[in-house]
């Protein structure tokens, strides 16, 4: 369907799809196939071998592209393949401007991986926008955005990056994972791309692990694209259409996540244990009414730091949730609590962790769509306890 005017839960489940013309199924099939049959050499129906293409993830990477308001679509084996794919555009000499509270696994692709090609990268707090000028220079190629941020749920104004982006000419993109194209859509805000660790809400069912990026430019979507083919780290069929099963439902998950994180939000804040909850939503969060310009809700993410917990204390509580489930991930149906010292963030040296405030105390949850009334009791017994 034509989808450009549609509202956003219309998209969910119509944009960028057609039904299968062969059989009328009106869900897209998996097209469990590695090659497919040509009339003659280069004389092939639109596909040739999977890895270029496969009919299913097309119709994935078309709907991301509708639900993101973008023009071209391109999925990946993981957040952190389509990550190494965008890194991939520069050159040695390159430099990138980065938030410093940044996902553990991007730090470590950065600074472990493509440091040692000579691209260097500089960690900057983003909530002040006059950081990321003060370190551009002729190298710096790329500015490299997470909003809100993961753990700390900091908020950085896209519209001003993008501004300063392309007052340089530099390329710059936004890791939307932690708000889904539901909650934000950077492309409108002035990104250039727009990353998704596709494992995490868009999937929402803690099934299957992928990424994204969706752009509008034609020149970089096809240079993206080259590197997707050449490189490989493309997703299976079966995971896309688990993804394409995900989205449909996208826009009532998100309703329900962001709706019990004011709640646990609220409590916790309220709780006489409970020294900081970082979410977005509190009016006197940090950056909060630029939160509010270019977000619809706050979402489910948040994280907290108990009063004079210790190491062993913060771990011993995140161990003993009955409802929450301490895990690795985010963004599925079942609410989720991990310590981001010890685990998402582990790859990040100690000493740099905590100058944003990734401290040994500090609790990260992904709030789920259970009944609200049972997570709260969940961490009432757990404070407690």
């Amino acid at each position: 369907m034509d989808s450009k005017d549609a509202k956003f839960g219309t998209k969910a489940i119509h944009g960028g799809l057609t039904h299968d013309l062969a059989t009328g199924a009106i869900m897209t099939p998996i097209y469990q196939t590695s090659t497919y049959v040509q009339r003659a050499p280069g004389d092939h129906y639109g596909y040739e071998y999977s890895r270029t293409a496969n009919p299913t993830r097309t119709a994935l990477e078309s709907n991301l592209a509708s639900i993101e308001n973008g023009k071209h679509g391109l999925c990946f084996a993981s957040g952190l393949a389509a990550i190494d794919a965008v890194i991939k555009t520069l050159k040695p000499g390159d430099e990138v401007i980065s938030t410093n509270d940044l996902y553990g696994g991007t730090y470590r692709i950065f600074t472990k991986i493509f440091e040692d090609f000579g691209i260097k990268f500089h960690f900057v707090d983003m909530m002040d926008v006059k950081n990321i000028e003060a370190k551009i220079n002729e190298n710096t190629k790329l500015i490299w955005a997470e909003t809100p941020t993961n753990p700390m749920c900091n908020i950085i104004d896209i519209k001003a990056v993008g501004e300063i982006a392309k007052k340089y000419g530099i390329l710059y993109g936004v890791d939307n994972t932690f708000a889904s194209p539901y909650l934000q859509n950077p492309l409108d805000l002035g990104a250039d791309l727009v990353m998704h660790s596709v494992t995490k809400y868009l999937g929402g069912h803690s099934d299957v692990v992928m990424g994204a990026l969706v752009v509008n430019d034609d020149a970089l979507a096809e240079k993206l694209a080259f590197i997707q083919n050449s490189s490989g780290a493309v997703p299976g069929p079966m995971d896309s259409f688990l993804v394409l099963r995900g989205i449909k439902t996208l826009h009532v998950r998100m309703q329900r996540h962001s709706e019990n994180g004011k709640a646990v939000a609220e409590y916790l804040r309220n709780h006489p244990k409970v020294e900081k909850v970082y979410w977005p939503g509190f009016e006197d969060h940090p950056n909060h009414l630029v939160a509010k310009s270019q977000m619809r809700d706050f979402g489910g993410m948040m994280s907290f730091v108990v009063k004079g917990a210790n190491l062993e204390a913060t771990q011993k509580l995140v161990s003993s949730f009955k409802v929450f489930t301490l895990a690795e991930s985010l963004g599925g149906v079942e609410s989720l609590a991990g310590h981001p010292a010890s685990m998402t963030h582990a790859a990040i040296p100690k000493e740099e962790r905590e100058k944003t405030g990734v401290t040994d105390s500090l609790i990260r949850l992904s709030v789920g769509i259970e009944d609200k009334d049972d997570l709260i009791a969940d961490l009432a017994r757990a404070l407690e306890a």
